[in-house]
């Protein structure tokens, strides 16, 4: 049992192996790579379909260039919402509740689309420091606003991820306790409580689905900002 509510956010070490990385490789062993003897299930064609529509919501907007992230964008969604499911499951650890795991991903996608976008068009990447008829006494302050929020995109990325996920483990720990404590003396409160933890917990999957998407987006739109 844990010692307290946090210790589930610590990274566990089992005979020295940091269990972080066997739940890193969890999504390749998941999806298998399929061959042509396979037949098409329904399974597989809902998984199609919704890779499909999820690539075209998040590229139609963007500019045809920017087409070729999208086999490194969507197989980043797919292994952020594969890791952040796994992770929901009784005895795993949920990576994605590690801000440096999540930084780890955040940073150097973010970094490509900047380099990019100085390498490409170095003076609309520039421009988006200064708007149009900025007062000349306001140039100043405008760019270092602008500067430290092009700076801290990378960090709002990792934290909005890790925050969702560590308040929905939170909660669900925090009623799943109540309930079991509850259950001997209150049974109809331990109901209740059962009740809200299955909600909670088909909430927290439809979260779970969703910060993964939402990474991925904010990504699309920062490669659109510099394509």
């Amino acid at each position: 049992m844990a010692l307290n509510f946090f210790d589930q956010f610590m990274t566990p070490i089992y005979m020295g192996i940091p269990l972080i990385t066997l739940a890193t490789l969890m999504p390749r062993l998941t999806f298998l790579q399929p061959t042509s003897q396979w037949t098409t299930s329904r399974f597989s064609t809902l998984q199609s379909q919704l890779l499909n529509s999820s690539t075209y919501q998040l590229f139609a907007p963007l500019s045809p260039k920017s087409h070729h992230w999208a086999l490194l964008i969507v197989s980043l969604m797919i292994f952020l919402i594969t890791i952040n499911l796994l992770g929901l499951l009784p005895y795993t650890f949920t990576p994605t509740t590690q801000l440096s795991f999540n930084m780890a991903f955040a940073l150097p996608a973010w970094l490509a689309t900047v380099i990019i976008g100085l390498r490409t068009q170095p003076t609309h990447a520039f421009a988006h420091l200064l708007p149009e008829s900025t007062p000349p006494l306001l140039i100043p302050i405008l760019i270092i606003i602008e500067t430290i929020s092009l700076l801290i995109r990378p960090l709002a990325l990792g934290v909005r991820l890790t925050a969702n996920l560590t308040a929905g483990h939170l909660l669900i720990q925090l009623i799943s306790t109540a309930m079991f404590t509850m259950i001997h003396t209150i049974p109809l409160m331990a109901m209740l409580t059962g009740t809200l933890l299955l909600l909670l917990s088909i909430l927290e999957i439809a979260v779970a689905m969703i910060q993964a998407y939402v990474f991925v987006l904010l990504l699309s739109l920062y490669l659109q900002e510099n394509m």
